[in-house]
């Protein structure tokens, strides 16, 4: 392969469809088979790792950081796979606790261009893995050039069909809270929902869930028995939050040992709890000698997940809610915030999300003294026109319809006084969008 720079790179991973045009629920034209048969070809980069595999609809991510946090703080190596990014592609690529440099996405993306086509001459058909596929090889190849013990995968969509799938044995799952999201690929009910979640687990592999849903636990559970595998339930019951203040949240959690052990996250997000709780679970699951709870205190307090109720900067905070469950935490979070002036809103999102639920479940709250609405820089975003009708009627919230994100927020800014407070919601898109405009400001 000719010399390739890494905005190369970055230009064609971009480029890569999404999903095929035949596509399963994952989204691919490729079994799990196929998607194993290239990890062989590339020499199995999961041999002698540990693979903590993370499905679920909400909180994916926080809980992969937590898990990363805990691990890297009891000074044990670990590589992270999740999605999507914010600021830069190379965000879905960690080690440790920083992502890959330019250098190693670069050197990883010409080593899985040039497998897939020596792959492609030995079945004599074209190998064309989709953008997901394509950037789950990257890491695998990453994690195998490191000395790393532990490799936490974030699913994309799903489960069962995901490609993160294709690992056969990994050491422990996890599946978060399950909502209503991607319904055109996973179902239309959320028994069906975890069905396709569920699809992780493996016989024998210790399998931490959370239980609030009785209808999503039964699913679980039956997948499990049909499975071999052995749930662990978190519920909210074994959460206890004891002082939310300093922008730091202090809760005990009831640990397996039957105990409460005390426990202090850096944000104000009330849903973090139960996402820090599943990767506790997980972490005492993994029986390691090195971990103590020393080091599971220091490792959460440590972890700041991006676009998850983030300050961005003083009285602004950034929330990547993006369906109706996500929007019900948030707004939890928001009533307990302590405001003392207005609150204002800055909301965007993507046409195959539950917008208009989202929009009217923040109109109904009755916690917002007005709102902008803005399309985003995604030609999945929502027009101008759908966001005028998404906030129409919502006369407990008047609402403007600007341009773009940075002219809503402008207006916002102008109208913010020292005790308001502007929050951002509706699409992890827009977090990114948002937070990259601020990097570039900087």
């Amino acid at each position: 392969m000719t010399q390739i720079t890494y905005s190369e790179c970055v230009e064609y991973i971009l480029n890569i469809p999404k999903t095929s045009h035949k596509h399963t629920t994952s989204g691919s034209t490729y079994t799990l088979a196929d998607i194993r048969d290239f990890l062989a070809f590339m020499g199995d980069p999961s041999v002698k790792k540990h693979i903590i595999h993370v499905a679920g609809t909400n909180g994916k991510g926080s809980v992969c950081a937590y898990l990363r946090g805990i691990l890297t703080e009891a000074r044990i190596t670990v590589g992270m796979f999740t999605s999507p990014h914010l600021v830069t592609i190379r965000e879905r690529i960690v080690i440790g606790d920083r992502p890959v440099t330019e250098d190693e996405f670069t050197a990883a993306f010409r080593d899985v261009k040039e497998a897939a086509e020596r792959f492609s001459q030995q079945r004599n058909a074209a190998f064309c893995p989709t953008f997901f596929e394509f950037l789950f090889f990257m890491a695998m190849n990453v994690f195998a050039k490191h000395d790393i013990e532990y490799i936490i995968l974030e699913t994309g969509l799903g489960g069962r069909l995901d490609a993160t799938n294709a690992i056969t044995a990994p050491k422990l799952g996890v599946i978060t809270p399950i909502g209503y999201d991607h319904m055109e690929y996973l179902g239309d009910s959320l028994a069906a929902i975890a069905g396709e979640k569920a699809g992780i687990m493996k016989p024998g592999v210790p399998v931490v869930i959370w239980d609030e849903r009785e209808e999503i636990t039964r699913k679980l559970r039956a997948v499990a028995a049909e499975t071999g595998c052995h749930l662990f339930p978190v519920q909210p019951a074994d959460i206890k939050i004891n002082e939310i203040e300093n922008k730091t949240i202090d809760f005990s959690f009831h640990s397996r040992y039957d105990r409460y052990v005390r426990l202090c996250l850096s944000t104000t997000a009330l849903y973090q709890p139960g996402n820090a709780a599943l990767a506790v679970r997980a972490a005492e699951l993994l029986e390691d000698r090195r971990i103590s709870w020393d080091n599971v205190r220091v490792g959460l307090l440590k972890t700041a997940w991006p676009g998850r109720m983030e300050e961005i900067e003083a009285g602004i905070f950034l929330d990547g809610a993006h369906n109706e469950d996500g929007i019900r935490a948030f707004l939890d979070s928001v009533r307990a915030d302590g405001c003392r002036g207005k609150r204002f809103l800055l909301f965007g999102g993507v046409r195959e999300k539950q917008y208009g639920r989202m929009a009217a479940m923040l109109i109904c709250s009755g916690l917002f003294a007005e709102a902008a609405a803005v399309p985003l820089e995604n030609s999945r975003s929502l027009s101008r026109a759908e966001l005028a009708e998404a906030f129409d009627g919502g006369g407990e919230l008047p609402a403007a319809i600007y341009e773009d994100a940075d002219e809503g927020l402008a207006a916002l800014r102008r109208k913010k006084k020292d005790e308001d407070v502007i929050y951002i919601t509706g699409s992890l898109y827009l977090a990114g969008q948002i937070k990259r405009g601020k990097e570039k400001i900087l």
